[in-house]
This record gives C-alpha cells, structure tokens and sequence, in this order.
C-alpha cells in the first residue's frame, strides 16, 4: 500500500503515515463488517524515551490524524504475539518528545497485558490489567484541555480507567491521535485495529464505566 492519506471507516478525518510501516492494509472484521487496519512492525520497533538515560527509540510505524479539540477514539486492538513487548496501541501525539500510548502488550512473563506510557521529555512506563487472550477494547479521550484519559474494555461497551493525566503541551501545538504497532524485541509484529469509534466529544466522568 502506498503513504497516501488512509481513510478509515469511522475516523472522520484523514490518517497520514508519520512513519511507515513493513506493510500495512485495511480489514473489514468479520463479525461487525466494519473497516479496520492491520499494520505490520519491523524487527526492533518501539516507541519510548528511556527514563534512565534518555535513549530514544522512535521508529515504531504510526498512523496519524489531527482529532477534534475534544474527542473520543476507541478501537479493538488484536496483536499476533510472538516476542516480549511486541504490542498494537493507541497513540496521542505532539512531539517526539511529547506523546503518551495506550497498548495490548506482551509481558516478559508472556502474559498479554495492557500497558501505558506518558512521554514528557523522557517516557514512564506503567503495567495495567492482563488480558485474557490477543485482543482487547482500548480508548484514547479527552477530559479537560490537555488532558487525557486511556480506558480498556472486555467488552468494548463498560470501560475501566487506566490512566488519567497531562501531556503538558503548549495551546498552540498540534495534537495528533491514532495508531501504532511495535516489535522491540522480535522480528516484527502484525496488529489489528477494527471496530474504529470515534466521538466529537470529551467524556465527563473518567471513572463512570461509559
């Protein structure tokens, strides 16, 4: 496929490829028929700023659009797991140093898991929930200007919280959300993004389970 705008049934806005990947199509998921991407990791692949020393590894491919100023993007995330941290997540994007993704990862102990990382500057890096199997619902929103709330659900329906936090960015910057895929360790990786939901709009409670 080649590194045009990709337009992604419910995303309403067009997606550009920050950085592209081994190979990349659009899916339709066979139980909701509706639009999807898979997006294939090179060998060696990660998105993180060490928080020890600053090493940077950013070469993992990422799909990009510029969102509303308040918004809701959510996605079922469906990894091929083979090497540790090989993952497909949910990103928000300002800068290189300036970024925070929600992913379906897998553990050392081989145990798919959801996992966070807030980049100001230099990355954190927090374990969540385990995930019973290769998928798994995750979701990027707005809570205020700003800030930013990362969900996960079995279900895609009753949403448990994450992460709530601040990326820091100045008014002015751009903000971009949308897709990676990341292979540190392996060979490579192939994800999944189906069941794409978007919503014009912020959530008002955090912790609401909505």
């Amino acid at each position: 496929m080649d590194a045009g705008p990709v337009l992604l049934r419910g995303v309403p806005f067009a997606l550009e490829w920050d950085l592209l990947p081994e190979h990349w199509e659009p899916v339709v998921s066979p139980t909701a028929g509706d639009a999807g991407l898979l997006m294939e990791a090179a060998a060696n692949t990660d998105l993180f700023v060490s928080p020890a020393d600053a090493d940077a590894t950013l070469n993992a491919p990422r799909l990009l659009g510029v969102p509303d100023r308040e918004f809701q993007l959510s996605a079922l995330v469906e990894v091929e797991f083979g090497s540790t941290f090989d993952a497909g997540a949910l990103v928000v994007w300002v800068h290189d140093r300036c970024w925070a993704k929600v992913c379906l990862e897998y553990s050392p102990a081989g145990q798919p898991m959801v996992v966070s990382v807030v980049t100001r500057d230099r990355s954190d890096d927090a374990n969540s929930t385990d995930v019973a199997g290769s998928s798994t619902w995750l979701r990027i929103s707005t809570s205020s200007p700003g800030s930013y709330a990362f969900h996960a659900a079995t279900d895609g329906v009753h949403w448990n919280l994450i992460r709530h936090f601040h990326l820091g960015a100045e008014t002015a910057d751009v903000v971009r959300v949308g897709f990676v895929a990341q292979s540190p360790t392996g060979p490579g990786c192939r994800a999944t993004f189906s069941q794409l939901r978007y919503l014009p709009e912020g959530l008002d409670d955090i912790r609401g389970g909505d």
